[in-house]
């Protein structure tokens, strides 16, 4: 049987007809990608102020991005760089808003509206940490993760700081108390955790980390009682005693109080009394 065997100018044929198809359908790529080729920036710029209007955000993102990619230092530059974290964020693409709002802070940190990418970064990252704050007594603690609520509060805790008139700040501050509240009561959840396993140093330094870091917070109370319940698991009961009159004096109507004496939870030990 005869094996056919291409001669070396028909390969050559064979090569050259595959770049060409190679180039052929590349140009049809760019074409297609490059859909608003031609379109001058206001009419561009006016086209996405429509979608967004419509709330078409889909739409509104593709044109916005197309104008900072093509007109990055035209007239509507920073006002689309603006619009693209609010579309970003309705289309509840919270990483991609924080971004846009962090790289518009770098690029443009004077800019008037400064204090309005530093709240909308602040909101997508509470907006990402809704879930786990709004559920976190119906999770395994052991296993949380409260990075994107910490960086909310980060965030909101700048805004007030740096822009304490923004029309932001009163709304930044009241989420900030939220936080605060709901952050601190995870890391008790997390103390309780340890104090049920044994891990009575480590119940302690939550206990210590939240008074510390949080002291206007609702939780500081019960902050106190993991310091006392963890210094009876370790059986340091002058310490304890310490913290104990700490929480009479701040909240004689604890919990874990009966008239001055103290009732563990987890710990097996006796009462401490004060």
């Amino acid at each position: 049987m005869r094996v056919f065997r291409p001669t070396a100018r028909l390969a050559a044929l064979l090569l050259a007809s595959g770049l060409l198809m190679g180039c052929a359908s590349s140009g049809s790529t760019d074409e297609e990608e490059d859909e608003f080729a031609g379109i001058a920036e206001r009419e561009l710029y006016e086209e996405a102020r429509s979608s967004l209007e419509r709330r078409n955000f889909t739409s509104a993102i593709n044109r916005l991005e197309a104008l900072d990619t093509r007109f990055p230092f035209g007239n509507h530059a920073e006002q689309a760089q603006l619009e693209l974290i609010y579309a970003y964020y309705e289309s509840s693409d919270w990483e991609a808003a924080r971004a846009a709002a962090s790289r518009f802070i770098r690029l443009h940190p004077s800019h008037p509206q400064a204090d309005y990418a530093l709240y909308m970064r602040g909101l997508a990252s509470w907006q990402a940490g809704r879930f786990s704050l709004e559920r976190l007594k119906l999770i395994d603690i052991s296993k949380r993760d409260l990075g994107a609520s910490r960086d909310a509060y980060t965030d909101f805790s700048e805004l007030v700081r740096l822009y304490p008139n923004s029309e932001y700040a009163p709304d930044a501050q009241q989420r900030i108390v939220y936080l605060r509240n709901l952050m601190s009561r995870h890391e008790l959840h997390v103390a309780d955790y340890y104090l049920r396993r044994g891990a009575y140093l480590a119940a302690v330094e939550r206990g210590r980390w939240v008074i510390e870091n949080y002291p206007e917070s609702e939780a500081t109370r019960d902050a106190l009682a993991t310091m006392v319940e963890g210094y009876l698991g370790l059986e340091m009961r002058d310490r304890a005693r310490e913290v104990l009159e700490v929480l009479i004096e701040n909240d004689p109507d604890h919990g874990q109080l009966r008239d001055r004496t103290f009732e563990p939870r987890h710990v097996r030990a006796q009462s401490l009394s004060a």
